[in-house]
């Protein structure tokens, strides 16, 4: 679940979104002050936008939010207020984390690609990575699935020229660090981080 609100950009909207939909398959509904967005041929729901959100929340930041308990509990009360009988089943374990390269193997149907198994503490995934500097035994910064970088993509499971891939080795450039290095390449971090950990940025 992504949180969203740029009052300038787009009005006093907060935009909750569960999952990605397509433009020509959407439908919406209208509770109060909620607007719930699905999918017309699942009816599967994709997010909320609930209109006024200054009336409900003390927003101070633009752009993505961070979620929390309290966001999610502070949502489902606006439900409530809105007459919507809808409940939230969010996932807020931690996307970004220190994660180990355990194995980096060539991908077989792409030169420049590689498949690792990394170590993110409580499972290992494996990522098809692209970057020219990742090895076996790094620490780095795995972006789980369901992460959300800080240019508005989602990170999905995926496959990658056949292999499946699940979340992504990030660089510094794509986590929009302060001096970030232009050339390309993932951050390789410092021993003293643990796997598994939150990576704070």
């Amino acid at each position: 679940m992504q949180l969203f609100y740029n009052q300038k950009g787009i009005g006093d909207v907060l935009i909750v979104t569960l999952e990605q939909g397509e433009r020509n398959n959407l439908s919406s509904s209208k509770n109060g002050d909620v607007v719930k967005i699905a999918a017309k041929d699942t009816n599967k729901t994709l997010g909320y936008n609930i209109f006024q959100a200054s009336n409900y929340f003390n927003i101070t930041e633009e752009g993505p939010i961070k979620l929390t308990e309290d966001w999610v509990e502070s949502i489902q009360d606006v439900f409530s207020q809105n007459q919507l009988d809808d409940q939230l089943d969010v996932d807020l374990s931690p996307k970004f984390v220190v994660g180990f390269v355990k194995e980096k193997e060539q991908h077989e149907n792409a030169d420049k690609l590689s498949v690792c198994q990394v170590d993110v503490g409580d499972e290992v995934l494996q990522i098809v990575c692209g970057a020219p500097n990742v090895e076996q035994g790094q620490k780095v910064v795995v972006a789980k699935p369901g992460a959300t970088m800080p240019s508005g993509m989602i990170i999905k499971d995926a496959k990658l020229r056949g292999v499946p891939s699940s979340g992504m080795i990030c660089s510094a450039k794509e986590l929009d660090l302060p001096d970030a290095p232009k050339e390309k390449g993932i951050l390789v971090l410092d021993d003293e981080y643990d796997v598994g950990k939150p990576f704070e940025f």
